[in-house]
């Protein structure tokens, strides 16, 4: 296709969403000309899942839940007034948290003002979060975040370290709606063994999310926390960042939460158009089925052309991939579905993997997001007439004309300017995307059984863990190899998970496991001294 070809293509196919200050480009996309009009039926019963959805029908069966993210936006939509009303009541309380938060009203133990963040939580308590809070940072914030996310001891330190002397004026949240997720709790203890040996009350600084009920929350209000505010059953992880997940820690950073959720309400207003053309999230949608083939063949790759955004991809991963990659479909057929998502940051991509994207296997589409404003206030010119911005924008329009001229497939986001409005609804568009395409596919894009199956195995091997430890307990003095230990065990066939526990064990000094080691790996021997 010659350049003035592409131009006709681009502007018949422009999405142009002024409301929300964005554009998305699908001309680089080598959909037939008859692809809409093919699919208009399937993305037509899309938006009536959608609508249903929204409207409050039981969208998770697993765990006989609804799926209400988009009352958080506007509360009028929610199925009953109860619902309504909670959603009403916990934004003013967590506003009015902030505020005697900033004004010293609520204060901690030591100290005349919290000045730091600390939140802890996985996947979706804590993604979300960690993106808005690094692409709306600003030297206004009232409060610097903090960010606990793994059950990795050394991360826990590394953290702990940074905040440092900090700790006496940190608040700390801590975010579970079960109140049972291994690395939250984990992260939690580590944090009141800190709080401890600072010679502070850990309750005098804690704020908890979660379910009314929970373990969580019976710790908190018998601990006489600060204060808790509620996850509800109807808000999945990832999807949770304009409920108090998100909010809350945006709020008591200063970030304007009403601007936040405005603009992921204005775009949940645009991609409820029932006319798809003029839908950011059916065109997307659509386009992910045309380059996937409905299958998931390709990988999306996710490029952000702004530093702010280079959290977006890794956010992006836990909503699609967990979302999407399902093992059966609606009918209980196998299909194995889903997207693989990954993605750097213009340019920082154009001096790592873009040669293998031009060049390499097409196996892949690329998603770049433009934004145009560069900065508040003028730049420096680094050549005559030209600026770090300029480059940075020709990086993105010469990397996407490479992989176009070599038939790789991209689209476009344009955003004006990037604030808080733009990324609440940048997340928007995302999330109602996710819904719609799971429908074409005829996939539960609400539930995630891989990931239930994985926390229940890892809770088996810590199970082992505890009675390979007990046998080496009552067998001071010896030394055994895992396949022995196994045997005695009667546990023959995890003779691998005994060889990896004893491996680990003997690597740190809290089990008091020494390892005999041996040239044969197999053959070393391991044992706790009498």
């Amino acid at each position: 296709m010659d350049l003035r070809s592409l131009w006709e293509r681009y502007k018949e196919n422009l999405c142009q969403c002024p409301s929300i200050g964005m554009t998305l480009d699908i001309s680089r996309m080598n959909f037939a000309d008859d692809f809409f009009s093919r699919m208009e039926p399937e993305i037509q019963k899309a938006f009536l899942c959608m609508d249903a959805l929204e409207s409050g029908v039981i969208a998770n069966p697993d765990e006989n839940r609804m799926v209400g993210h988009y009352w958080l936006r506007n509360p009028a939509l929610a199925p009953s007034t109860e619902i309504r009303r909670e959603i009403e009541e916990t934004g003013k309380s967590i506003l009015q948290f902030a505020r005697n938060v900033h004004t010293g009203q609520i204060k901690p133990q030591k100290a005349l003002r919290f000045t730091t963040i600390l939140c802890i939580g996985i996947g979706g308590s804590a993604l979300g979060p960690q993106f808005v809070a690094d692409a709306l940072a600003s030297n206004n914030d009232k409060m610097k975040p903090y960010f606990l996310d793994n059950t990795d001891p050394d991360g826990f330190d590394r953290v702990l370290a940074a905040i440092g002397d900090a700790l006496s004026k940190t608040l700390t949240i801590v975010i579970s709606k079960s109140g049972g997720t291994a690395e939250t709790r984990n992260g939690m203890l580590e944090v009141m063994r800190a709080y401890r040996n600072a010679g502070l009350s850990f309750e005098k600084h804690a704020v908890a999310i979660t379910g009314v009920g929970s373990n969580l929350y019976k710790q908190a209000t018998s601990g006489k926390w600060i204060a808790h505010f509620p996850m509800w059953d109807w808000v999945g992880g990832r999807t949770s960042i304009t409920s108090a997940v998100g909010i809350l820690p945006m709020a008591l950073q200063g970030i304007d939460i009403t601007d936040f959720i405005g603009g992921s309400a204005e775009c949940d207003i645009l991609t409820r158009n029932g006319s798809t053309r003029a839908n950011p999230s059916a065109v997307l949608a659509l386009m992910w089925h045309h380059a996937t083939d409905g299958r998931g063949h390709k990988d999306m790759v996710v490029l952000p052309y702004k530093d702010r955004l280079q959290l977006f991809s890794k956010y992006l991963q836990q909503l699609i991939m967990e979302s999407l990659g399902k093992e059966k479909d609606l009918a209980g057929k196998i299909v194995n579905q889903g997207i693989s998502v990954f993605g750097n940051k213009g340019t920082t991509d154009q001096h790592a993997y873009v040669q293998q994207l031009r060049d390499g296997v097409n196996n892949f589409f690329a998603i770049f997001i433009e934004v145009l404003n560069d900065r508040n206030g003028r730049s420096l010119e680094v050549d005559p007439g030209v600026t770090s911005g300029d480059y940075l924008s020709s990086f993105l329009q010469g990397t996407r004309n490479a992989l176009f001229e070599n038939g790789r497939q991209s689209l476009t986001i344009t955003v004006e300017k990037l604030d808080t409005r733009s990324v609440g609804a940048l997340i928007a568009l995302f999330e109602r995307t996710v819904g719609l395409y799971a429908t074409l596919v005829n996939i539960n894009a609400y539930h995630q059984p891989g990931v239930e199956a994985g926390k229940k195995m890892a809770g088996a091997i810590i199970e082992l863990q505890l009675e390979v430890m007990n046998y080496l307990e009552k067998n001071r003095g010896r030394s055994f190899t895992a396949e022995e230990l196994a045997k005695a065990l009667g546990a023959a066939e995890k003779a691998e998970s005994v060889f990896k526990i004893l491996e680990h064990a003997s690597s740190n000094r809290d089990h008091r496991v020494k390892k005999s080691a041996h040239s044969n790996a197999f053959l070393s021997q391991y044992g706790i001294a009498r």
